[in-house]
């Protein structure tokens, strides 16, 4: 097996955990909205931060290192920029790799600091019931998916002009716009709590 094969299984391994993680991350957040036991809700965090440390990220890095490589070696480095639908992909896989290791990461690393510590004093906590239902994070998270998609439709179709990249893009945020203002509505944080966690 030549170098490209290998460096493209490698690639296609990380695009394969990046959205099985993305896709549990996205089934535990669901889940956590119906639920009003805070032990189970607890458990639902720490999966979330187990499909994202444990799958996304190496995913992600597997994806950034292969990906590095094939353009480096068989797109002449900087070359690469006169190709449109590698560029996007670069831009798209940056702004998702930042934003996922800023905000959305942040809010979960928030979540599971605040869901422990409701654990601990056995009752869900007014900053707990807070950050739960901040609206941002959401946003993030729906976007992700979405701007996976993109990534991979670009790498199947290759367009040679801006035209697909921008399209595609605004549809991907307009559909995350959309998911943020239905899915709070058909899958709402429940909040009438129960602080028995026995």
């Amino acid at each position: 097996m030549d170098e490209f094969s290998i460096l493209r299984f490698v690639h296609f391994i990380g695009l394969t955990l990046m959205g099985s993680g993305l896709i549990g991350v996205f089934a535990c957040d669901m889940r956590s909205r119906k639920t009003t036991d805070l032990k189970l809700f607890n458990q639902l965090v720490l999966m979330i931060s187990m499909f994202y440390d444990g799958i996304v990220v190496p995913g992600a890095l597997l994806l950034l290192g292969s990906g590095t490589w094939l353009i480096v070696e068989y797109y002449d480095g900087w070359a690469f920029l006169e190709e449109p639908w590698l560029v996007g992909m670069v831009g798209l896989f940056l702004f998702e790799f930042i934003e996922g290791n800023t905000i959305t990461r942040i809010f979960f690393v928030r979540l599971r600091r605040l869901s422990s510590e409701a654990m601990v004093e056995g009752k869900w906590t007014d900053d707990l019931v807070k950050a739960r239902g901040e609206q941002l994070a959401s946003f993030t998270h729906f976007l992700d998916l979405p701007i996976l998609f993109v990534i991979v439709s670009l790498a199947v179709l290759r367009p040679d002009d801006w035209v697909y990249f921008t399209v595609a893009t605004v549809l991907a945020v307009g559909f995350a716009t959309v998911l943020n203002i239905i899915i709070p509505r058909l899958y709402p944080w429940d909040t009438s709590i129960r602080n028995d966690i026995e």
